[in-house]
């Protein structure tokens, strides 16, 4: 089974932020996934030709299951809302995806709260830090029918505050604790292999620096496995839209009398 995380930028290029539908269209394509966790997706938004881009990439990928949970309801900047889950089908909104070429038995969706002030941040050639208000981040969890048994997938997307990205995962991990089957959590879940690691308990598929793309300094995008599942042909790819490279893995599942 071919697993894959990738932080797609809202299918962008980052050297002129301009979006790339053929681009993003050809990535889905070369990573050649089985099951695909995304996020930065945006669905019926102005900035991207207003595309449905899990659907995009559930055709080019052939998932026959895929699901889009927004964190945020309306347009960039001040329209901006909390996603309930209420929202119209049609409705302009941002956040992940999970797609699957097998079936999917069962859904849930783990709602993570922001940090419920703005946070002073430190950013790159200013001298004072300024007040940033965090966005609210969600998880989805499918459980799946691969051709070699039953697999638990998570995707999600943490906040990048440090102290509170922590938090969230330790909360997604709490939705899954009494999970039996192979788990396999995957995102952008913007920190370091060991952090991650620590707090999930749980086993690095590959280890490669993701972001940014060009010339990658840290890896922030993982793909974590817990159970009797191991991995294999572990890589990071630049691929023709986004500011992160994907990072996949040939997961093989085995049997639980097999698992040390």
């Amino acid at each position: 089974m071919r697993v894959a995380t990738f932080n797609i930028l809202n299918g962008r290029v980052p050297t002129d932020q301009h979006v790339d539908l053929q681009g993003f269209r050809r990535s889905v394509r070369q990573l050649d996934a089985d099951v695909l966790a995304m996020q930065e997706v945006d669905h019926n938004q102005h900035r991207s030709d207003h595309a449905d881009l899990t659907a995009i990439a559930a055709e080019e990928m052939g998932a026959r299951e895929h699901r889009f949970v927004a964190a945020l309801a309306g347009g960039p900047g001040a329209t901006w809302v909390a996603a309930t889950g209420e929202e119209q089908p049609d409705a302009a909104a941002y956040g992940i995806a999970l797609l699957s070429r097998f079936p999917v038995r069962g859904w849930r969706i783990v709602r993570l709260p922001p940090v419920p002030i703005p946070v002073p941040m430190r950013f790159s050639g200013r001298l004072r830090p300024e007040l940033v208000r965090d966005e609210p981040r969600v998880a989805v969890v499918a459980d799946i029918e691969s051709p070699d048994g039953p697999v638990t997938v998570a995707n999600t997307h943490l906040s990048f505050i440090d102290w509170w990205n922590g938090r969230q995962l330790r909360r997604l991990m709490a939705d899954v604790v009494d999970e039996t089957h192979p788990l396999v959590v995957m995102g952008d879940l913007n920190m370091e292999p060991n952090r991650t690691r620590h707090i999930t308990g749980m086993r690095s598929a590959v280890e490669a620096t993701t972001y940014p793309t060009e010339a990658p300094r840290q890896q922030i995008d993982h793909i974590l496995l817990r159970g009797p599942v191991r991995s294999r042909h572990g890589a990071a790819m630049a691929l023709p839209v986004s500011d992160h490279r994907a990072l996949t893995a040939e997961l093989i599942l085995q049997d639980v009398s097999d698992h040390v």
